[in-house]
């Protein structure tokens, strides 16, 4: 298992990483669900940093060192970082699903076997949706999900996915609105779309 502690970060210390790389930004931002929201975390000014990724993927194995885990698959795009370092730290496999024809599949010759212990990873979620479509393509292989461990969970509330309950190393509650009851636009707040800081 490398050299993986059993001694776990905090979340402020957690937060501290985010916040010094500027990921934590603050606007009118429309988010991969649709939704908008007053905050977004641009997941890729921490990932840029392959010291705090390693970091942060060493974090979120040590949850899950004691579970027997033999695969981690993430999602297309910050899922393949996480897969691969969270992988290395318990010392598994790793891969990835991505979407062909709008569905989330498994390519490349990547294959989950059955009864395979798997351990999926993402990085911000709001409504998990990408989670959900890794939960279907593991089960449709017979691979038993034994955890799912994100960077943030930004939705305020405990994620439960067909009954496997997840964990993130951040947990943060952040306004959200439906498109049509959004109060930044009705302050004509300027909409940046997601993944862009507008700079």
């Amino acid at each position: 298992m490398g050299n993986l502690d059993k001694n776990l970060m905090s979340e402020s210390e957690i937060k501290d990483i985010f916040i010094k790389t500027g990921a934590i930004l603050h606007g009118h931002f429309l988010l991969t669900s649709g939704l908008h929201s007053d905050t977004y975390i641009e997941k890729f000014s921490v990932l840029k940093h392959p010291k705090f990724t390693e970091i942060l993927c060493k974090e979120m194995a040590k949850r899950y060192i004691n579970d027997n885990v033999e695969l981690v698959i993430g999602p297309m795009t910050g899922g393949i970082l996480l897969a691969h370092e969270v992988g290395k730290a318990l010392n598994t496999e790793a891969i990835f699903c991505e979407r062909e024809n709008g569905k989330m599949t498994l390519k490349r010759g990547f294959e989950i076997q059955k009864n395979q212990r798997v351990l999926i990873v993402e990085d911000i979620v709001t409504t998990g949706g990408s989670i959900k479509e890794v939960v279907e393509v593991v089960k449709s292989f017979g691979g038993n999900i034994i955890g799912i461990v994100m960077l943030v969970n930004r939705s305020g509330k405990e994620l439960i996915f067909d009954g496997v309950k997840s964990k993130a190393l951040l947990n943060l509650n952040v306004s959200t609105y439906k498109a049509d009851e959004c109060e930044l636009c009705k302050k004509n707040t300027p909409l940046t779309k997601r993944g862009r800081t507008g700079k």
